[in-house]
């Protein structure tokens, strides 16, 4: 072993090379390499390190419910013209914002833990056939799902939806297997459902009244579509949070409702059946979407 106390290598300190058997001294321009690179394997590592990423925060859901999508200017607080449902769709698209279906809801409310990022859902009430021909080809343009909350006595009907039209949007299948399009219930023929409760003489009288509405309904539906249907939607919004309605949903297999109590989801224990949304009428501007996910 050669010490580095040896004479014969004091003259130059430390720098040094061992070549064809003998020790040569290293060319000075080659000192200064040699000393960052000690001084990187041996003192940096202790005082300083790269920091571990900031964990993803977790997002809020907002649920967001139209009603017609029309191809002029919409001429009614309910209609949305089909440039600005473009537009939040592209908003949506642009923010980064996942779009999640009400059985990606239960799952968080089963892990009690919000998703990273931010979601919405998209909702449409009533059954205006331009679901079919309008919203259906931007949401499959943009590849994102939706829910539709149908007006059950209206199908066939006026400018509703045909039961064919609901039938081939229910089965519509992208590649991977997954429907993109689901159907709820927004009641038989639309009542206030809990306004309409003083015009009944008994609470007898009255269930049999929310079981036709949301039990007739119900099966109707399912008779044209490929699924069970899980969801309900308030006419009017009527009965928010109303123990009588919650128990006639759960009664007839509903596992959530869909209000029209303005908020956005931040609570993964949040009560399914008195979930909030953001009614999209024809004067919101779509970064109201941001507002209520706080971006």
């Amino acid at each position: 072993m050669i010490s580095l106390q040896s004479p014969s290598l004091q003259p130059e300190g430390l720098f040094y090379r061992w070549k064809e058997g003998r020790i040569n001294k290293i060319p000075e321009q080659m000192k200064n390499t040699l000393i960052y690179l000690i001084i990187s394997l041996f003192v940096l590592p202790g005082c300083s390190r790269l920091k571990d990423p900031e964990p993803e925060e977790e997002g809020r859901i907002l649920i967001l419910m139209y009603h017609r999508i029309v191809t002029g200017d919409a001429t009614n607080l309910y209609e949305r013209s089909i440039t600005d449902f473009e537009a939040d769709l592209r908003f949506i698209r642009e923010n980064g914002i996942k779009v999640i279906s009400f059985s990606d809801l239960e799952n968080v409310t089963d892990s009690h833990k919000m998703p990273d990022g931010h979601s919405v859902i998209i909702t449409f009430d009533d059954g205006d056939y331009s679901w079919y021909t309008l919203a259906r080809s931007l949401l499959l343009k943009y590849n994102m799902n939706a829910t539709f909350f149908l007006w059950v006595y209206m199908i066939n009907h006026d400018s509703f939806l045909t039961w064919k039209e609901v039938e081939q949007m229910s089965y519509y299948t992208l590649e991977g297997g997954e429907r993109p399009f689901s159907f709820g219930s927004h009641t038989f023929s639309h009542p206030y459902l809990h306004g309409q409760k003083e015009n009944f003489e008994n609470e007898t009288e009255y269930n049999l009244f929310l079981d036709y509405e949301l039990g007739v309904s119900k099966s109707l539906i399912e008779s044209h579509i490929p699924e069970k249907v899980t969801g309900l939607a308030l006419p009017f919004g009527d009965g928010y949070s109303d123990p009588e309605i919650i128990e006639a949903a759960e009664r007839n297999g509903y596992n959530f409702i869909r209000t029209s109590k303005y908020g956005a989801i931040g609570d993964p224990d949040i009560d399914l059946f008195a979930l909030p949304s953001l009614p999209v009428l024809s004067d919101t501007p779509s970064d109201r979407i941001g507002f209520y996910l706080g971006i």
